[in-house]
């Protein structure tokens, strides 16, 4: 099942644009000013780039109207990060629409970013705008499935909710393996940073990782706490029941999480229609 999934994958590349920006900035001789006319070129990704860097959650004062103003007001990885994210996103237009809500699948996962990387900022995270990133692109794996296998993935998500299990442990007994494992699996293949596959594979059991324990751990708490809002379930029980492991790695409580949650959720609702 995972090599059909696999192959289905495989299918799925990134823009040029994004490989090319890749390639521009893996080298040491590089401007800002190339950066922004490469992204400048493409109006898709312009358009894309702009709507995030303006979005509230970045606080600006004044809106940004040209890429090469976004472009030196922002570090190199968060253009990368940016660049990456709608790039997958465009990556995935209109293969799914069919087979899944592309529009509440975004909104989800950038739902989960913003709780990520709340999280991560009260606890201190340096990188909290790479955790976003991370919280964005965290559930790629089930694009994939849904559009490979999806009766086997609506399945595995039905006998979840009746079970009250969580989603990842139903979908190893009934499929194989989980979204979180192919939704690394397609990282390293994209040859993202070593830290987006790491995060992502191991973020339904954080226990297990000893590299970025803490970010996989910011990832699950996120994680969880949109799913049981999204679906009016009780965040720490059943299906979203916590990885005992985190509350030591983070140093946050239950209650901590819960009044976060809320102020995420007034971040998102002030951008989501927006950005979708």
């Amino acid at each position: 099942m995972f090599q059909k999934v696999i192959k289905s994958a495989q299918l799925i590349s990134l823009p040029d644009i994004y490989i090319k920006l890749k390639h521009l900035i893996d080298g040491s001789d590089y401007s800002m000013a190339q950066v922004a006319v490469l992204v400048s070129s493409d109006p898709g990704m312009a358009t894309r780039f702009l709507r995030l860097v303006n979005s509230s959650l970045n606080r600006r004062v004044h809106e940004i109207e040209t890429i090469s103003h976004a472009v030196s007001l922002l570090g190199i990885q968060q253009i990368h990060d940016i660049v990456l994210s709608a790039s997958i996103s465009k990556a995935f237009e209109g293969i799914l629409e069919q087979k899944m809500d592309m529009k509440k699948f975004w909104q989800k996962s950038f739902y989960s970013a913003v709780m990520a990387k709340q999280l991560a900022m009260e606890c201190g995270v340096f990188e909290s705008e790479r955790i976003f990133t991370i919280g964005l692109l965290h559930d790629i794996g089930h694009m994939i499935m849904y559009q490979a296998i999806p009766d086997e993935s609506l399945q595995a998500v039905q006998k979840s909710k009746e079970t009250s299990r969580p989603l990842y442990q139903v979908e190893r007994e009934l499929i194989g393996f989980d979204y979180a494992k192919l939704g690394g699996y397609l990282m390293k293949q994209w040859k993202l940073p070593k830290s987006f596959q790491m995060i992502t594979f191991f973020h339904p059991e954080p226990h297990k990782t000893n590299q970025f324990s803490l970010e996989a751990a910011l990832l699950h708490l996120g994680y969880l706490l949109v799913l049981s809002d999204l679906e009016d379930g009780v965040f720490g029980e059943g299906a979203y029941i916590v990885d005992s492991s985190v509350w030591s790695t983070t140093s946050l409580t239950m209650e901590n999480c819960l009044e976060y949650r809320q102020t995420a959720l007034d971040q998102f609702n002030k951008v989501k229609n927006n950005l979708f």
